[in-house]
């Protein structure tokens, strides 16, 4: 294997990459599933197919492990906001950010937001990778909120802040889990739904 600049990869590296991506996606499957306090190290090793021990050389701790999820769900944040068309109405970005969002929560795809009190959000909160990202993702996210509130798309009376969590409250909605259990609604349907809720509201409109 050769990367971009030209450097040879070593089949031990190319192994050990592999295998470190496929840890992250396991413990990024159990974050969805079941939260980073119920996960634990054991289980992320027996589905990877490995020996604890050989987890710990990629990972120290768990919250390093659950780190390392979080910050590449990041980096798929930013690539996918990244695609998006430049010319695009703001409030177009901000409903594709939003439906990418949750169709990675109904696939599994999109780790718990830890809880206040929990040592994984210390973790992240010195992860320089992660910070640098939300950052990123909140200033893009913002300024779509502030030029859609300008165009009229959008409440002006409503702070941006608050739209922002609002719209970062959708990558742990439990109403997408509820709508999917009942097995009345496709996915694309679900996502369509909780859309309109979102950005439209509960109250009947004119006909």
């Amino acid at each position: 294997m050769v990367t971009r600049n030209g450097t040879r990869v070593s089949f031990k590296a190319q192994m050990l990459q592999a295998r470190e991506e496929a840890i992250i996606l396991t413990v990024n499957h159990l974050l969805a599933s079941k939260g980073f306090e119920a996960m634990t190290v054991d289980e992320v090793a027996a589905d990877v197919g490995i020996a604890k021990a050989s987890l710990y050389k990629h990972f120290p701790s768990k919250e390093d492990l659950a780190a390392a999820a979080m910050v590449s769900v990041m980096h798929r944040a930013q690539a996918f906001l990244d695609s998006l068309p430049p010319e695009a109405a703001p409030m177009d970005n901000l409903r594709a950010a939003v439906a990418w969002t949750m169709g990675l929560k109904l696939v599994g795809e999109m780790p718990s937001l830890p809880s206040q009190n929990s040592s994984l959000r210390a973790a992240l909160m010195s992860n320089s990778a992660y910070m640098d990202g939300l950052i990123e993702v909140s200033d893009k996210l913002g300024g779509w909120i502030e030029a859609a509130q300008a165009q009229g798309s959008l409440n002006p009376k409503l702070p941006a802040i608050a739209v922002l969590y609002t719209l970062y409250a959708r990558a742990c909605d439990p109403v997408l889990e509820f709508l999917k259990m009942s097995g009345l609604h496709t996915d694309e349907e679900i996502v369509s739904l909780v859309m309109i809720t979102c950005f439209e509201g509960l109250s009947a409109r004119p006909t």
